[in-house]
């Protein structure tokens, strides 16, 4: 559709806030969080932009979000403008950052902190952010090594130090009507040895227990193990944030000795001490909290 006398109707910068919330987040519900509004005031705010243009820039009768072809010709330029006004305002406020980051994440992770990447990168449009995954001690010696200024962790006894975020449970999990009774020997999936904390902890609180087990499946990577998991073939260990949809934490009663708690460490190197554009995003990661359920942790 055609808008007439285009160049003198200005797009509004809240409602293209929303809608740009609402696409990244996949949710009217998640977008209102953000954003700190009633859901129904995003949604008046959608109409509204749709009216604005004259077009519909969702598709209809969708579970997420979709952008319709317009919706997406709009989102590009959205986009394009909040950063402009971004940069406008840390010029103003002499608060412009730019510069390069270098984040080290284990794959586990990485996944529940997207929303809060992208809050940084909507903050700071001139900062480039490098994310590198990995293990956490494949990452430790990274930064060590200078090729990463953070790296979050799951801290390990024989490499301590950073900054602990937050203490997770561990537990014991696996697929829904897994029965542990039918097994002459507890099958495990667990990742490298000497690689993972969890795999240590699993296998001395079994020895302890006098349980006995077999190390079935290894992989370096949560989305492996969970498959195997997912598939009723092992059981694993993880944090309840790490559950995905078809696995199941095993409660004590069944046998399982109970497991210490995980703790998430932040980790900086030195010559990134000074850097205000680490600074900030340390206090992000120092904002975050985690979920039991999975979602998010942020």
């Amino acid at each position: 559709m055609i808008i007439k006398n285009a160049n003198h109707r200005p797009l509004d910068l809240v409602l293209l806030k929303t809608f740009v919330q609402v696409i990244d987040s996949q949710s009217f519900t998640w977008a209102a969080e953000e954003l700190h509004l009633a859901q129904s005031t995003v949604s008046a705010h959608i109409k509204r932009l749709e009216t604005f243009v004259g077009s519909a820039l969702l598709e209809k009768h969708q579970r997420m979000p979709e952008p319709t072809l317009a919706g997406r010709k709009l989102l590009v330029h959205a986009r394009r403008l909040l950063n402009q006004n971004t940069l406008a305002w840390q010029d103003l406020c002499d608060h412009r950052l730019e510069g390069t980051i270098r984040l080290g994440i284990p794959d586990d992770y990485l996944v529940y902190i997207p929303s809060m990447l992208s809050n940084f990168e909507k903050r700071f449009p001139d900062v480039e952010l490098q994310v590198h995954c990995g293990l956490s001690v494949e990452l430790l010696d990274k930064l060590h090594a200078n090729t990463l200024d953070l790296a979050i962790t799951t801290r390990q006894p024989y490499t301590p130090g950073g900054t602990v975020l937050y203490h997770e449970k561990t537990v014991w999990a696996a697929a829904e009507g897994f029965d542990i009774n039918k097994r002459a020997e507890l099958p495990l999936a667990l990742s490298r040895d000497g690689m993972c904390i969890f795999r240590q902890r699993g296998i001395e609180a079994l020895n302890s227990a006098g349980i006995r087990w077999r190390a079935a499946y290894t992989s370096a990577s949560l989305s492996g193990l969970s498959s195997v998991v997912k598939a009723g073939l092992a059981v694993t260990i993880l944090t309840p944030s790490m559950l995905v949809p078809g696995m199941v934490t095993l409660n004590a009663d069944i046998g399982l000795p109970d497991l210490p708690s995980t703790e998430i460490a932040l980790h900086r190197h030195p010559f990134a001490k000074d850097n205000p554009i680490v600074d900030e995003l340390v206090d992000c990661f120092h904002q975050l909290k985690p979920l039991n359920n999975g979602k998010t942790l942020c």
